[in-house]
């Protein structure tokens, strides 16, 4: 009886404490049209305390999305352009010789800001990229022998297009891992179009308001730690990550073939989150099957490493993560 109770006092907090949820998205709202999925996964991604990679052509709003979002939240924004010939110093900073003291000062880059839009991030080099990959895993920075914390919230939303490959560098797969949700945008529909047209052609700046600060989305992170989630719903998480590392335990040999390594425990970790920072946004205080499946896609499709086979028969992780979702047993 106790459990239902907590349950329900969890669901009064959260209903009070996500209140903020809708007043944020109707605000960016003011700017892009439709784009409901890119917007919920970077509030998914801000609450679960993630990064974030999204894949899409040009023209779709990516950084006019991740630019309006940071608008509205009290927060610093940094657009960074990833180029062939950026350097990690370019991006974390250097040290500079004073002359009059004799030392060496830091100058600090700008990844020191809470939302950084890393766009086109597979057009730097290698040694950029494992620059970034100390911010995003430990949240901090090296310049010199000083180690200097990141300021929370700090979130890497990083962008890339799918068509031009010349001159761009393929993402260390353990960097790849490192992002929470990795996300596909599509075209929008012909009405939602029609609207950006309308909005787009006037010549007039739209402006937003800012309406949460860090503080809110720290306290928002602590509601969504403490969501609950049911040891059936554990085990679902767990049998989803599984069968992509041992298919044939779970009745999908046809896949087997297919997928030369799984999802490592980090999948784990973040389909859980993900899932809770779904239901947050859902209002609710527990997490259910349907979190865990409107998310799951979203984390698990860069995880999946397939096979030269899955590429010669033109078979995606996508269809991979949708055959085990379709299989595994929702409680």
């Amino acid at each position: 009886m106790k459990e239902s109770v907590d349950i329900r006092e969890l669901n009064e907090r959260v209903k009070q404490e996500s209140i903020f949820v809708d007043t944020l998205l109707s605000e960016v709202g003011k700017v892009i049209v439709g784009q409901r999925y890119i917007l919920e996964r970077m509030l998914i991604g801000i609450l679960g305390n993630g990064h974030i990679h999204i894949e899409g052509v040009p023209g779709l709003a990516k950084t006019l999305a991740v630019k309006t979002l940071a608008q509205c939240i009290q927060a610093k924004f940094q657009r960074i352009q990833f180029t062939p010939d950026l350097l990690p110093a370019d991006l974390i900073g250097t040290l500079v010789y004073n002359p009059k003291t004799n030392e060496f000062i830091p100058k600090k880059g700008p990844i020191f800001a809470n939302i950084i839009l890393a766009d086109e991030i597979n057009r730097a080099p290698a040694k950029v990229q494992s620059a970034l990959l100390e911010c995003m895993q430990e949240y901090q920075v090296t310049i010199g022998d000083v180690t200097y914390p990141l300021e929370q919230p700090f979130m890497v939303l990083a962008t890339q297009n799918p068509i031009e490959q010349e001159g761009t560098y393929p993402l260390p797969e353990a960097q790849i891992d490192r992002f929470m949700l990795k996300l596909k945008i599509t075209y929008p529909t012909k009405e939602e179009e029609k609207v950006i047209l309308d909005r787009m052609t006037t010549g007039q700046t739209i402006s937003v308001n800012k309406v949460i600060s860090p503080n809110d989305i720290l306290r928002a992170r602590e509601v969504v730690n403490s969501i609950y989630v049911d040891d059936k719903m554990k085990d679902y998480i767990l049998d989803i990550v599984f069968a992509t590392r041992q298919p044939e335990k779970y009745k999908l040999d046809e896949i087997k073939p297919y997928i030369a390594y799984g999802a490592s425990p980090r999948a784990t970790i973040y389909l859980t989150i993900a899932a809770k920072a779904h239901a947050f946004i859902s209002h609710r205080g527990y997490v259910s099957p349907d979190d865990v499946k409107a998310i799951g896609m979203d984390v698990l499709r860069h995880r999946v490493i397939l096979t030269y086979e899955a590429e010669a028969e033109n078979i995606t992780s996508e269809d991979i993560i949708k055959r085990i979702f379709d299989t595994i047993e929702v409680p």
